[in-house]
């Protein structure tokens, strides 16, 4: 019954070829459109949400701050600092924290030979802040254990700092000088698309372990603490555990909110989701609004076609056929239209896809040419699945008029007609 259903749709289109194959392009550009604008949606989505993994996919940074809460009959406005004991608190009383890891900043300029940046920020960290802050070496290592414990004055360079004093030369092993006191390159890490940052982007930094940034500063007062909770869907418990372990050790309460300023992950997701899922959303509309243009007017030829055929329904209802079966006949005629159109239609923007390969977004912006922060137009199979929803939705709705109409034609007046 379905493959008969099939066979005479198609014999009705052959019947008028041209402008069934005309009508067939509206859907072919509409199809190609909406499978093209979820494709860059879902790029683009995906772009901004590397640019701010790339800060830290779990990691939460504190700021201390001063008290606004009197516990216990102390003052408020009670100056808040980071000290290896909060380290240590909060490594003992935090079970919800994996990582925790005081940082120390300063700017006492980073030479080689004749060249000197002395905008570079010195960050002084602990061996778990790579992991910690997604500082992925693209020569060499990062700090370690051993380095820390030690006092190794050893440094990793990030991006921009590596370009500048070094240009195109290899920076391994090389010797440079921090505030005077002379550092070997242990790692260099690529440049880096990053969509957040404190103190200064990472492509500007350069990290030496916190023991040996005692020997160039005063590092008894951290500038931060950073922590990593057991996994990202306890970070709000993971932030009270840590605020709880540091109102202990110094006194002040557990639910003063001023005290210690955090920022994690949580922060930045309504922000990601503003940007993307309202652009997601805004280019599946102007698609579906484009393939419903090309519906419109296959509904317009179709309903053309009933007016050309009223004897032949008047016909078919004479000898037997049922309105469900007219309306199911005329619906078939849309929907193979609708479906040879968005085959061709799904094709033709796989092409296109592969024509344009790259589209420039982030990588000018950060001098990347790795084509990370670009749109890359890679239709997935659930793209295709979503631009075939959208097109069965548009069929059924430009397919059911002219269907209805034929249906519900008196055949006896059908028959009369000239």
């Amino acid at each position: 019954m379905l493959i008969e259903i099939i066979i005479e749709a198609w014999i009705a289109l052959k019947r008028n070829f041209t402008r069934s194959f005309l009508t067939m392009l509206g859907i072919v550009w509409g199809i190609a459109t909406v499978t093209l604008l979820i494709a860059y949606g879902s790029s683009f989505r995906g772009v901004l949400v590397h640019g701010f993994d790339a800060f830290g996919k779990s990691v939460v940074i504190c700021w201390p701050q001063q008290t606004s809460e009197q516990p216990g009959g102390q003052r408020a406005g009670k100056k808040v600092v980071i000290e290896q004991a909060d380290v240590d608190m909060v490594k003992a009383t935090a079970p919800l924290v994996k990582h925790v890891c005081r940082e120390t900043v300063n700017r006492p300029g980073i030479a080689f030979e004749d060249r000197m940046v002395g905008t570079a920020a010195i960050r002084g960290v602990c061996p778990e802040y790579g992991e910690m802050r997604n500082e992925v070496p693209a020569e060499g290592r990062w700090i370690d254990a051993g380095d820390e414990l030690e006092r190794r004055r050893v440094i990793f360079l990030g991006g921009r700092v590596k370009e500048q004093l070094f240009s195109g030369r290899p920076a391994i092993g090389e010797t440079v000088e921090v505030g005077g006191v002379r550092f070997t390159v242990i790692g260099v890490m690529a440049r880096k698309i990053q969509l957040s940052n404190y103190f200064s982007s990472d492509d500007d930094s350069a990290w030496i372990p916190f023991s040996t940034a005692g020997d160039l500063w005063n590092t008894r007062y951290a500038a931060v603490l950073l922590f990593e909770p057991i996994a990202p869907q306890f970070e709000k418990k993971a932030m009270a555990q840590v605020l709880a372990a540091l109102a202990i050790r110094q006194g002040f309460s557990s639910t003063d909110p001023k005290a210690l300023q955090m920022f994690g992950r949580d922060e930045f997701r309504p922000v990601i989701d503003a940007l993307t899922i309202g652009l997601q959303v805004l280019l599946a509309f102007i698609g579906t609004l484009t393939l419903g243009i090309g519906g419109v007017g296959v509904m317009n030829i179709m309903l053309v076609s009933v007016d050309e055929r009223i004897r032949e329904i008047g016909l078919r209802r004479a000898l037997g056929a049922r309105k469900r079966h007219i309306k199911i006949q005329f619906l078939a005629e849309t929907l193979l239209i609708m479906i040879l159109g968005g085959a061709i239609g799904v094709l033709l923007s796989y092409l296109i896809a592969w024509a344009v390969g790259t589209l420039p977004m982030m990588g000018p912006l950060f001098e990347d040419t790795s084509g990370q922060g670009d749109i890359h137009l890679i239709i997935s199979p659930m793209t295709v699945l979503l631009s075939s929803a959208v097109l069965l939705v548009v069929g059924v709705a430009s397919g059911l008029v002219p269907a209805l109409r034929a249906s519900k034609l008196d055949p006896v007046e059908a028959l009369r007609y000239e």
